[in-house]
């Protein structure tokens, strides 16, 4: 097993699962995956652009496991998080034979996470499945929690299910294959996280220089993630709805964006901008607390203004089909300090219409 590798458990009774973060994992992903004994057949989900790259390392350890894998590949972005696309994965696996017997194999980002996880979901009324991400959303987000699914055109992640992964492989290598633009855009999840939990890994972000060194700042946020999926694995007390925070307006942008204008972290830094402002007018954020939040954005050229052809009405309209919309309320998450997250019902669709003009600047 490779050395310099940190584990974080996720405790969810019954449901336990771990989330490695280290280098040089995909290498010896099949013994970890073999000793998890979900059988000797399985499915890799991977798109275009991860499968070139890294699909051949985690057949070879799979087979030198004893585990026989095929592979469907979709089309890199996120287009490909639709239903039909995930009807097509399902049928794919059933054309090469797999039932539930097996298990899948997630690799690649966010949309091959959520949308493989979806598949897992739903074959055979639901197989077990693996997580081994490649990008900084998906390591630090994504992958961990279980929540899984596909866009509709109305808005994004309406259709899905809660469906635990088994285990989570994090190789922190796959992220110094990342074009910038992507290696960038995950930071808006890390800079959401030290919002709402933890105010001292700002300091931590702001010295982040490239791909290497990042594995304690992986876990870190995993360990966010997963404590935070502890206390409310489904949404059902409000805790979890804390990481939403910069997402009611963020989801609106990225649909509106037609998911491929905006990669998700790019509208996430347009959604966190949004509730910082409102942040501030509704829970007393301090301005410096906020300016500190933009900076940290502005650090991995991640948009702070929202272009003019977006319209308004739109944002709103699209909002109001987002799941955190509850009895007809917004559902908003605000942070009075960085470090504390609040769930607020008292936030007028005013106030946000207020908070997406300000973002034009």
């Amino acid at each position: 097993m490779p050395d310099q590798t940190q584990t974080v458990r996720v405790n969810l009774p019954g449901r336990e699962y771990d989330v490695v973060v280290g280098s040089a994992l995909l290498t010896a992903c099949g013994e970890r995956i073999a000793a998890l004994g979900l059988g000797t057949r399985c499915a890799i989900v991977s798109d275009t652009n991860v499968d070139p790259l890294y699909g051949d390392a985690v057949r070879v350890s799979l087979a030198a496991a004893g585990i026989d894998a095929t592979t469907v590949t979709v089309n890199a972005g996120e287009a490909s998080k639709s239903t039909a696309v995930a009807d097509e994965v399902c049928r794919e696996m059933i054309r090469a034979g797999h039932d539930r017997g097996s298990f899948l194999v997630a690799l690649g980002g966010g949309v091959v996470g959520d949308l493989a996880g979806f598949a897992a979901a739903i074959f055979y009324r639901g197989i077990p499945f693996v997580q081994i991400p490649t990008t900084i959303v998906s390591q630090v987000d994504s992958s961990v929690g279980g929540k899984t699914g596909v866009n509709a055109p109305e808005g994004k992640n309406l259709i899905g299910a809660f469906h635990q992964p088994r285990l989570v492989l994090a190789d922190t290598d796959t992220l110094s294959s990342l074009p910038t633009r992507e290696f960038n855009e995950g930071f808006a999840e890390v800079i959401k996280h030290a919002a709402i939990r933890d105010a001292d890994m700002f300091d931590a972000i702001m010295k982040v220089d490239g791909a290497s060194g990042l594995n304690a700042l992986v876990a870190r946020n995993v360990a966010i993630k997963a404590r935070v999926v502890e206390d409310d694995e489904r949404e059902t007390s409000g805790t979890r709805a804390h990481l939403n925070y910069g997402h009611t307006i963020g989801h609106a942008i990225e649909a509106a964006g037609g998911y491929g204008r905006f990669l998700h972290g790019e509208a996430i830094s347009l959604g966190l901008v949004a509730a910082g402002s409102i942040s501030s007018t509704k829970a007393g954020l301090a301005g410096a607390d906020n300016a500190r939040m933009i900076s940290a954005l502005e650090k991995f050229g991640l948009p702070t203004r929202l272009p003019d052809d977006l319209a308004t009405a739109r944002l709103l309209e699209l909002m109001r089909t987002d799941k955190k919309f509850k009895g007809g309320k917004i559902r908003f998450v605000v942070v009075p300090e960085l470090g504390r997250a609040e769930l607020r019902d008292d936030v007028t669709e005013p106030e946000v219409e207020e908070a997406i003009e300000a973002l034009r600047g």
